[in-house]
């Protein structure tokens, strides 16, 4: 899937480029990322009569094709017209769910109308309580099948690329699920300053609480995911709260710089929580094989970020499927290799780190 960063990079203006590829402060936690899942061994089985493994898992009480789910990524015009639609259709396609922003640059119903699959939406959390109200409405109007709260945001990291080219919206490419005019810090070029980053400190609200959690939790009846946990004592506590999920995440390496590798994190957390909630993880996930070595480190499943940016970048829809069906085909030769009969027999390998 590599193949898709190149060809995006020919495609895209270097400050859009940047805005996507990058991290924050030296991209110390964006580098580890790759590094911890590339020290996952995982110890195959052999003997075990497998021919041709099914992919399908259940995430949320649902199968799907794959233990996967587009990750939930902001204004995707920039990488393509086409932007959320076309993604959320090829995930729809490929049997897999699609997590859309709230950041979007296309509205909630404009995507729902443009998916056969499952939408899960995602909620940062505003100042105007009144707005994050109106947007849970609207995701419940629009029909979307869960609800995931980003916890880790309560500014927005330092991405010095960001800062270094002063990067801004185009006008085109708009927040379109906040009001007209919300977003118009995120159009204003500054040399110096990222306006992304001018935007979300003026409307993101930095003191989120486990109580606002609570009334998130007793404010739908959707299954609700907590996404950027790191630490198993929040682990355990998201699920004292009644979440379904949660999602160990660092955001890419875009907001603490020097957190640590998601991978590293996700055994810890998959022993605090135990049986009682989902665990998927997030960040640096780029093939079928790291697929498998979240399976093998005891994750439900893995959301799946930048690579299909790049696909939508390199071919729109057509190449956002093309990219999740070579995910596919490498999880399921994963799968087979490790004498694998389903992503659940995954679970059960044992890993080594270091080779």
């Amino acid at each position: 899937m590599a193949d898709f960063a190149g060809l995006a990079r020919a495609t895209l203006s270097p400050g859009v480029w940047d805005f996507v590829d990058g991290g924050s402060g030296v991209e110390t936690t964006l580098t580890a990322n790759r590094a911890a899942l590339d020290r996952v061994a995982v110890l195959p089985r052999v003997l075990t009569g497998v021919e041709r493994p099914r992919t399908d898992a259940v995430l949320l009480g649902r199968e799907q094709a794959m233990p996967v789910a587009v990750a939930p990524m902001a204004y995707q015009r920039l990488l393509h017209p086409d932007g959320e639609p076309a993604l959320a259709a090829a995930a729809g396609a490929a049997g897999v769910p699609y997590v859309l922003s709230t950041l979007s640059s296309t509205p909630i119903d404009e995507v729902i109308a443009a998916t056969d699959g499952p939408v899960w939406f995602q909620l940062y959390w505003l100042r105007d309580r009144g707005l994050v109200a109106d947007l849970l409405d609207r995701a419940h109007t629009a029909g979307c099948a869960a609800l995931m709260v980003t916890v880790d945001v309560p500014v927005l990291g330092r991405r010095l690329r960001d800062v270094r080219a002063g990067f801004a919206l185009p006008p085109e490419v708009t927040a379109a699920n906040l009001p007209a005019g919300r977003d118009d810090l995120a159009h204003a070029g500054t040399p110096g300053v990222s306006a992304i980053a001018a935007h979300t400190d003026a409307v993101f609200a930095p003191a989120l609480t486990w109580a606002d959690l609570a009334w998130l939790r007793e404010r739908t009846r959707l299954p609700l995911l907590v996404k950027g946990i790191l630490d198993p004592r929040d682990a355990v506590r998201a699920a004292d709260v009644g979440v379904d999920a949660v999602v160990v995440s660092n955001h890419g390496g875009r907001q603490l710089d020097g957190a640590p590798a998601t991978a590293t994190m996700l055994p810890e957390v998959v022993a605090a929580v135990g049986d009682r909630v989902e665990v998927l993880l997030d960040s640096g996930v780029r093939s079928g094989t790291d697929v498998l070595r979240a399976l093998a480190l005891g994750a439900t499943g893995v959301l799946l970020g930048r690579p299909m940016l790049w696909a939508l970048a390199a071919g729109g829809r057509s190449g956002a499927r093309a990219a999740l069906d070579l995910l596919a085909v490498e999880l399921r030769d994963a799968l087979t290799l490790t004498g694998c009969a389903d992503p659940a027999q995954a679970r059960r390998l044992r890993t080594l780190t270091g080779g």
